[in-house]
This record gives structure tokens, C-alpha cells and sequence, in this order.
């Protein structure tokens, strides 16, 4: 990031904040009523409750926030540094992303990667990462709970969860409809309709999203103008909700899909300089100098049951069938860049391309089938109580490829398939205790046991290996996770926690055999947790402040070598690693018509132990961990990362909007920012001069008016900085990155009916 747009990002949060302490000074003086802050009501331990109340580090997302931060286009990575302690980044583009919460996730881009931080979309924990990536919208909130959240949740949440909940079906006719149009010739459509069949007992909601954006990125060696970039997105969410009357009984049916047509990541040749870190003198972000193929093509649907019933007046039962479906290819110009150095001088760019890298991943068929069964109790007296039984099985075949890009036809020269199947069975159970009017104290366990089949195949080499496999085996464990916490009411307006969780994340497999031999495993890995913090809410509810400071210790963490020198994805265990930090989020609404919110985080991570080798880049970067040799001093072995960060884990993440508005007569103008900063990054295990990002902000800006009745026009601004910045790389062939989203801009109007 330069030194302007540092100053600019400043400059900007500097005049925020002036404002701030104006603004509020001169709507006081015109004698207008004071500003209250909304009640927050989560559901992040499977009942509503005010977010204040609740013993966890969680961050809810919701209402005109959310919509802003979604504009042009945006796909589910939007959330990115716009929340304490979460990274999201993509090797796919907009179909596979891949988070990382108090720095804890997985770089390994393999289509059937296990990743420790879950998404739960409506009671249904979405594990494949392809189905991750499902577009966000008519959603009534999106809560982020940070740390393990092993007891309630499905399965592999050491790091935490990100829980999106659907606007559910209502006795009322009701509606919206958004419409988008900006730079790129993006057009952005979304809208629900929500209407009573039969009043009081059966209510329908149909929502749906149109996202597409033109190609802008030019492909300089074939002379093709505007090839890349383009994406045309369409999903859809069916639900019908049945209450009948005089039964305490409520079935909620939701069918929903996906289609998603476009262009893959775009990796981009020595877009990074020797001997410096970020982007380089070689960026352009509007051309490339592709010789392979891109695309990339994405269908999925599902459909989730839940099932309620009120057994007694103190005792319900909730049922949850969830089953998804999906397939997926992606195939791109993996090198970056065209031709190859053995071919001469003036035959490869731009920059040095050591061999050519084009190659098509594809899961030809994914089903994952969940079923929850928890009985709830409440009697209205001290204690509260969950019990339940949760079954996951996941079946996945998976086709890789290599193309060789030199030969006339592109032809295939590697085939490798993959087929895996999991079944996980957990038993959990969960008590809350009100020992007296201010203390509570809850806790909980849950046993999982976990079994992964597979069997991988490779039936053609682009080194003339020849055929493997197939090679079958099995990996499986059990184990316990829990929870313990206090949280004790200081007052009417401050709580205080603490809690202690256990979680897991299963034994991992992988055998990428395309361009290797070799399949490799790694075993459970565990976390210990501990977490202490405050919620408050003060100054008569127009200030709210909830922070928290937390340690954890990983054992038998699980990594992922992915790429380097010998361009492979293999697993390993570390001895530990361990992390700390603190967490902070901040509303307040210090006059009627001006809303401010904040949050920052501090995440350090390491990874502990003696030595632990991981092979160096094969792209030119210059490597900064010890080399280690073997014991005649002449083979390198590796590199020792241990004392390294944990990729993709920044140190410091922080971000901040403010929303002030002028009513007028039958509505209001107004305006709304949001700013975000994504600290120092390292990409890989190892850490090298080359292979990261400096700390950078980003910013956006909307402004409209807002009609009594329902409507709403505006203007926006997305990377108002037009801030450019590496948010990935590829390290085996050259100095290859890939970047952010680029400054875009556009009108939207907006009805709800």
C-alpha cells in the first residue's frame, strides 16, 4: 500500500470521526429526541437471546450494514475484514472460499479440503467447500462466533462459525425488490415476495438474486479484448411454513439452488517483484497474457426441513434434514502467463515462465445428507437444557486434470479422480444454570466419532509415470469436545464471561496424484480454548461495547503444504500451535440521526515446534526461514517454518462505518460508510520477502434517499481507493499472484412493500 493511500485511508476515518463529535453536538441543539441503539437477538446457541446475554465473542451482520457491504456484486468474501478476527479468500473466485477465523483455517485449494471454521446456512452446516460460497441474500442476519463451537454445531469448528439465517416465512404480505447497475456492466437484482395462504397457519416466501458482470480484462497474447473477469450468477430459495392451529407443531420446508457460470481466478505472471513485497512494476490489472483456458461452471441445490414441537409446555422437540448437492469444474492458466523458457527468447511471458501449468478441477458429483434430532427444555425456572443426536454423511468424486498448453488442441496429458466418503455421528447434550439473579453458568459435551473412505486413481501422467492406484484406504477417530462458561451481570447495563471450550477438527486425507505419487494423511487435531470478556451497554443505551481477550493451544495442529518447489498438496501435523489476542466491537448512536460502529482485533499465531520442514518456493522468492540439510550438508531438506504466523493470519484486522441521514419532509437523505483494514499478510508456511501483503484499507461509500414509503435510491462506491493489492499467490513456477476486487461504482433503487 502507498504511502497516499495510507494517508488518504487516515485522512478519511480522521474526518469520520470529526464528524462524529460534531454532528451529534448540533442535532442536540435543535432539540431532537435521543437515539437508542436496537436490541441484538442471535441464535448462536440454537435459541433467540440478546447478543448481550450471550457467553461468546460473536458479531452479528444484518439490515442496511449487510445489504451496503454486499453491493455490486459482491459474492460471500465480502465479509473479509469487515468483522474482527475473519479473513476470507478464494484461489476459485466466487465458488469456493475459504475462512479463517483468530487466524485459524486452510490454504489447501483441493476440492475436497476440510476446513476448520463451518458455515451454517439455516441449521444446516455446509462442510464441502463449494458449497460455501452460496450467495447471500434475503437473509435476516449473519452472526460470526469466534472460537470452538464444538457442543451445538455439526462437525470441525475449531476456529468457529460463520451461521447465515434465512428471513423465514411470515403472516403478513410483504416484500422487497433491489436493482443494481455499475461500472463492468454489473447488474445486481434481488427480491423476496412473502405472502399468507392460509392466515395464521400457512405462509410462502420466494426470494431470489440475478448477479452478472461483462468481461473487462484483456488477454494481451491472443489479442482478445475483454475476455475475463465476467460472471452471471442466478439463485433461488423456495420456503412454505405450516403452523396448523391447536397443534404446537411448525414444519418450515426451504428449497433453494444455484447457478453460477464465469471466468476462474485469474493468476497472473510475475505480478510481483524480486526482493519486494505485494504488488509489482508488472501489474496491470486490466490484461493478462494467457496461452490456457478459463472458466469456471457451478450448479448445486438443496433442501432443509425443520420440524418443531412442543412436547409440554416445558419440553421441545426440533428435527433438521438437510441435504445438498453440487458439481463443479474450474480449469485455468495455472503459470500465469504464456509459452516457456526452454522454448528461447521471445517465446514466454511476461517475465519468466520456467514450464507451462494449465489444469481443470472437478467434482462430478457431491451429496451431503444431515440430520439433527435436540429436545430442548424450559420450564421457566433456573434451568435450561439441550440434548440431541446429529448424523452427517458426505459422498464426493472429484477429476483432476493437466493440459499440455504447448501441443496444438490443448491436449489432456493427466487424469487423477478422487472418491470420498464421511460419515460422522455426534451425541451432545447442553445445560444453563441461573444460580442466583446474576450468575449463570452453562456447559456442555458433545462425542463425535468420524470415519473418511477414499480411494484416488491415476490413470495418465504428464510425466510419463503412468497409471496408480487404485490406492483405497480409511482414516477415522472419535473424541469429545466441550464448553464450560460463567457470565455474571455487573450491573443492569455490564456482563462479564468466561469460557473454556474444547474442539476438534477430524482426521484429514489427501492424494492429488495428478502430479505426485504419494497420498498423505494427517491426524485429529485439538484445541483448547480460553476466552474472557465484557458486554455493555451505556449512556441510556447509545453506546455499546463488547470486547474479549482469548488464548488457545492447538495440538497435532493439521497443515497443508500447498505448492513450492515440487508442486504438491500434502498433509502433516505440527507438535502445537497456539494463538492470542483480543477482540472489540463498538455501536453507538450518540444523536437520532447518526449510527457508528467498530471493531478491531488483535490476532497473534505461531506455530510451535522444534524443527517442522516445509519445502521453499519454486517462483524465485527469496526465503527467510533457516534452511535445513541433510547430514552431509548438501541436500536441502527444507526450510524450518516453526515460529512462523499461520498463513493468511493477520495480526491486526479493524473496521468502521457510520450511517448519519437529514429527514425531510416524507423521508430522509442520507449517507453511509464502511471502512476496513487487512494487516500484514504472509501466504505460505514458510515466509519469504516476496510471498505476502503489507497492511491495506478499504473503503465504500453510498448515499440515497430513503422514502416514507418504501422507497430508496442511492449511489455507490466499492474500493473507493481504488486500492490495489495481492490477496493470494502461486509459488511453484514464478513470482504469480492474484488480487482483489477493483473499484467499482453504480445506482440502485430499492422498494419493500
Amino acid at each position: 500500500m502507498t504511502t497516499n493511500h495510507s494517508l488518504r485511508a487516515w485522512l478519511g476515518a480522521s474526518a469520520m470521526a470529526l464528524a462524529a463529535a460534531i454532528l451529534p453536538a448540533s442535532a442536540q441543539d435543535t432539540g431532537e429526541t435521543e437515539a437508542r441503539l436496537s436490541t441484538v437477538t442471535v441464535t448462536a446457541q440454537k435459541i433467540e437471546e440478546n447478543l448481550q446475554d450471550v457467553p461468546i465473542s460473536i458479531t452479528a451482520v444484518s439490515d442496511e450494514k449487510l445489504d451496503v457491504l454486499k453491493s455490486s456484486g459482491a459474492d460471500i468474501r465480502f465479509l473479509s475484514a469487515r468483522v474482527p478476527s475473519v479473513i476470507a479468500e478464494s484461489s476459485f473466485g466466487r465458488a469456493f472460499p475459504r475462512f479463517y477465523i483468530r487466524g485459524i483455517g486452510n490454504t489447501d485449494f483441493d476440492l475436497n479440503a476440510s476446513q476448520p471454521v463451518s458455515l451454517v446456512y439455516d441449521d444446516v452446516p455446509y462442510e464441502n467447500p463449494i458449497l460455501k460460497g452460496y450467495p447471500v441474500f434475503d437473509l435476516d442476519k449473519v452472526e460470526v462466533l469466534r472460537g470452538p463451537q464444538g457442543t451445538l454445531f455439526g462437525r470441525n469448528t475449531p476456529g468457529g462459525i460463520i451461521k447465515f439465517d434465512s428471513v423465514a416465512p411470515a403472516d403478513t404480505t410483504e416484500g422487497y425488490i433491489r436493482a443494481a447497475y455499475g461500472n463492468y456492466n454489473t447488474t445486481d437484482l434481488e427480491g423476496a415476495y412473502n405472502m399468507p395462504l392460509v392466515p395464521g397457519e400457512l405462509a410462502v416466501r420466494v426470494s431470489g438474486l440475478y448477479q452478472k458482470r461483462s468481461p473487462y480484462v484483456d488477454n494481451a497474447y491472443t489479442g482478445q479484448k475483454d475476455r475475463y473477469e465476467g460472471f452471471e450468477e442466478m439463485a433461488g430459495r423456495a420456503q412454505v411454513l405450516w403452523t396448523p392451529q391447536g397443534t404446537d407443531f411448525t414444519a418450515l420446508i426451504n428449497l433453494h439452488a444455484r447457478s453460477n457460470d464465469g471466468d476462474a481466478r485469474l493468476f497472473r505472471a510475475n505480478i510481483i517483484d524480486a526482493g519486494k513485497k505485494g504488488l509489482g512494476s508488472g501489474f496491470d490489472r486490466d490484461t493478462v497474457y494467457f496461452d490456457g483456458d478459463n472458466f469456471l461452471t457451478q450448479d448445486a441445490w438443496g433442501t432443509t426441513a425443520k420440524l418443531t414441537k412442543k412436547l409440554s409446555d416445558s419440553f421441545d422437540l426440533t428435527y433438521v434434514f438437510g441435504y445438498e448437492t453440487a458439481s463443479i469444474e474450474s480449469r485455468g492458466d495455472i503459470d500465469g502467463g504464456y509459452g516457456a523458457a526452454f522454448l528461447g527468447a521471445g517465446n514466454y511471458g511476461p517475465g519468466f515462465i520456467p514450464f507451462p501449468s494449465e489444469s481443470s478441477g472437478a467434482v462430478d458429483d457431491l451429496d451431503q445428507t444431515t440430520h439433527e434430532l435436540r429436545v430442548a427444555f424450559d420450564n421457566g425456572g433456573p434451568l435450561r437444557a439441550q440434548a440431541g443426536v446429529f448424523h452427517f454423511d458426505e459422498k464426493v468424486h472429484i477429476t483432476s486434470k493437466s493440459f499440455d498448453t504447448l501441443s496444438p488442441g490443448r491436449p489432456v496429458n493427466g487424469i487423477a479422480t478422487r472418491s470420498n466418503d464421511t460419515n460422522s455421528l455426534g451425541i451432545f447434550a447442553s445445560l444453563t444454570y441461573d444460580v442466583t439473579d446474576r450468575l449463570t453458568v452453562s456447559g456442555g459435551a458433545r462425542w463425535t466419532d468420524e470415519e473418511k473412505a477414499f480411494v484416488v486413481e491415476r490413470t495418465l501422467s504428464p510425466f510419463g509415470a503412468g497409471p496408480l492406484g487404485p490406492i483405497a484406504d480409511k482414516v477415522s477417530d472419535d473424541q469429545v469436545s466441550w464448553d464450560t462458561s460463567a457470565t455474571y451481570k455487573v450491573n443492569d447495563n455490564l456482563n462479564a464471561y468466561a469460557r473454556i471450550a474444547k474442539g476438534f477438527r477430524g482426521p484429514s486425507a489427501q492424494g492429488r496424484l495428478v502430479f505426485g505419487d504419494t497420498v498423505s494423511t494427517a491426524k485429529s487435531e485439538t484445541v483448547l480454548s480460553y476466552e474472557t470478556g465484557v458486554k455493555s451497554e451505556l449512556f441510556d443505551q447509545r453506546l455499546r461495547v463488547n470486547a474479549d481477550v482469548y488464548y488457545y493451544e492447538l495440538k497435532d495442529q493439521q497443515l497443508t503444504i500447498v505448492g513450492g518447489i515440487n508442486n504438491t498438496v500434502a498433509l502433516f501435523n505440527a507438535d502445537k500451535g497456539e494463538g492470542y489476542g483480543f477482540e472489540a466491537d463498538v455501536e453507538a448512536a450518540p444523536a437520532e440521526n447518526l449510527l457508528l460502529t467498530g471493531g478491531l482485533s488483535y490476532n497473534h499465531t505461531e506455530i510451535k515446534d522444534p524443527v517442522l520442514l516445509a519445502p521453499g518456493c519454486g517462483g524465485g522468492c527469496t526465503v527467510l526461514d533457516p534452511p535445513v540439510y541433510d547430514t552431509d550438508g548438501t541436500t536441502l531438506l527444507g526450510y524450518n517454518i516453526s515460529g512462523n504466523s499461520f498463513p493468511n493470519a493477520p495480526e491486526w484486522i479493524a473496521n468502521a462505518t457510520a450511517r448519519y441521514s437529514v429527514p425531510v419532509q416524507f423521508g430522509e437523505f442520507y449517507a453511509f460508510t464502511d471502512w476496513a483494514y487487512k494487516g500484514d499478510t504472509n501466504f505460505f508456511l514458510y515466509d519469504s520477502v516476496e510471498f505476502g501483503q503489507k497492511g491495506y484499507w478499504e473503503g465504500g461509500l453510498k448515499v440515497g434517499y430513503k422514502s416514507d414509503r418504501g422507497y430508496d435510491a442511492s449511489v455507490f462506491v466499492r474500493n473507493i481507493l481504488d486500492e490495489d493489492a495481492l490477496t493470494g499467490a502461486i509459488d511453484f513456477n514464478n513470482l504469480t499472484g492474484f488480487v482483489n476486487e477493483p473499484r467499482t461504482y453504480g445506482v440502485q433503487i430499492r422498494w419493500d412493500f
